[in-house]
C-alpha cells in the first residue's frame, strides 16, 4: 500500500541536502552563532569575576576561623546572560526563516522544476508539507546549535553550574524561537510561492520583517514615559501610586496605542516569552517556572497562533504551478 508520506519525507531530505550543499543555512547559523556568543562571553567574564570573589571572601573567612555561613551567597543567574543570544535570535533568526522560505521556493522555480514536481503523482499538500517539515529541521538545528554552544560557552566561562532546569528552560525557549523562525519561514515561502515575481516577494517579506522586528518594538519602548528613566519615571520622581495612576489615566488614549503597536509585534511576544523564563528581567529571575508560564499564556498563544495561521493560509492557498512556470 503506497505511503502518503513518502513523498513528503523524500521533498524534505532533499531540500534538507540541497540547503547543506549550498551552505546557505550554515553560513547564516555562523553569523548568528558569533553574534550571540560574543554578547554571552563578555557578561560570563564579568559573572565570573563576581563568583571568584565570593569564593575569595569565603575562604578567607574560613582562615580567619569565622563560620562562613555568615557570608550570604549573591544569587547568579547565568541564564541572565542568554539575553544578547536572545535578542540576535529576533533579528537574526527572523531573517534565516525569511530567507530559508524564499530559499525553498526559489529553488524550485528557479530550475523550473515547480511544475515538473507537480505533474507526478504528488499532491499540493504533500508537496508544501515536504518543504515545511525540512524548514522546521533546519531551522531548528540550528537554533538548537546555538542554544547549545551558548550553554556549553556559559558552563565553561562564568563558573556558575548549570542544572536540569536551567537546561529545561533553555530548551523551551529553544523550542518557541524554533516556532517564530518558522513563521517567518511560512510567511517568506507562501509570498514567493504566491507571487509572480520572487524578488518582489523576498522584498515584502523584508518590509514585513522591518516593521515586525524592529520598527514596531522600538516604537512601543520609546513611546513608554518609564522607559525614558531607569527604574521608571514615575519611580525616579517618588510619585504616590495613586497620583500615579491618575496621571496614567489621563494619557490612557496614549498608551492604549502604544500598547497596540507592542501588540503587533510578533517579536516583543516573543522576547517577553523569553526574559520571562530565562529570567532575563529581574521581576522573574528566580522564580518557579510553572506561574511564569501561566502569566505568559498569552505570549504563548500568540506566537503558536500567528504560526498556526499563516501555516494554514500557506495550504489553503492554490498552488498554480503553470503559472509559477516562468518568472
Amino acid at each position: 500500500m503506497f505511503d502518503p508520506t513518502t513523498p513528503i519525507k523524500v521533498i524534505a531530505r532533499k531540500d534538507i541536502s540541497d540547503a547543506l550543499r549550498d551552505r546557505f543555512i550554515l553560513i547564516v547559523t555562523s553569523f548568528l552563532a558569533i553574534a550571540a556568543l560574543v554578547s554571552l562571553v563578555t557578561g560570563a567574564i564579568s559573572l565570573s569575576v563576581d563568583v571568584t570573589a565570593y569564593e575569595e571572601a569565603r575562604a578567607m573567612l574560613v582562615q580567619l576561623g569565622r563560620d562562613p555561613t555568615t557570608l550570604a551567597a549573591p544569587n547568579f543567574f547565568p541564564l541572565k546572560l542568554l539575553r544578547g543570544a536572545i535578542e540576535q535570535i529576533e533579528i537574526i533568526g527572523a531573517v534565516l526563516g525569511i530567507l530559508a522560505g524564499f530559499r525553498a521556493a526559489s529553488s524550485e522555480r528557479g530550475r523550473q522544476t515547480l511544475a515538473l514536481i507537480m505533474t507526478r503523482p504528488l499532491k499540493k499538500w504533500q508537496f508544501l508539507a515536504g518543504k515545511f517539515v525540512a524548514a522546521i529541521a533546519l531551522l531548528g538545528g540550528s537554533l538548537l546549535a546555538v542554544f547549545v554552544l551558548g550553554l556549553v560557552l556559559l558552563a565553561a566561562t562564568s563558573g556558575v553550574g548549570i542544572g536540569f532546569g536551567d537546561v529545561g528552560r533553555v530548551l523551551l525557549v529553544w523550542a518557541m524561537a524554533t516556532i517564530y523562525a518558522a513563521t517567518f519561514f511560512v510567511m517568506s515561502f507562501t509570498l514567493s510561492l504566491w507571487m509572480k515575481n520572487t524578488g518582489n516577494a523576498l522584498l515584502v517579506a523584508f518590509v514585513i520583517w522591518l516593521l515586525l522586528v524592529l520598527v514596531a518594538p522600538q516604537i512601543g519602548d520609546t513611546m513608554d514615559p518609564d522607559n525614558q528613566v531607569a527604574g521608571g519615571v514615575f519611580r525616579q520622581l517618588q510619585v504616590p501610586r495613586d497620583e500615579e495612576a491618575r496621571i496614567r489615566a489621563s494619557y490612557g488614549t496614549f498608551e492604549m496605542i502604544r500598547t497596540g503597536i507592542e501588540a503587533v509585534s510578533l517579536t516583543k511576544h516573543f522576547e517577553r516569552f523569553s526574559f520571562a523564563v530565562l529570567g532575563i528581567k529581574d521581576s522573574y529571575a528566580g522564580n518557579p517556572l510553572g506561574p511564569i508560564l501561566v502569566e505568559k499564556k498569552g505570549e504563548i498563544f500568540w506566537i503558536i497562533f500567528s504560526f498556526l495561521g499563516l501555516t494554514i493560509l500557506m495550504f489553503a492557498l492554490p498552488l498554480k504551478s503553470n503559472r509559477l512556470t516562468k518568472e
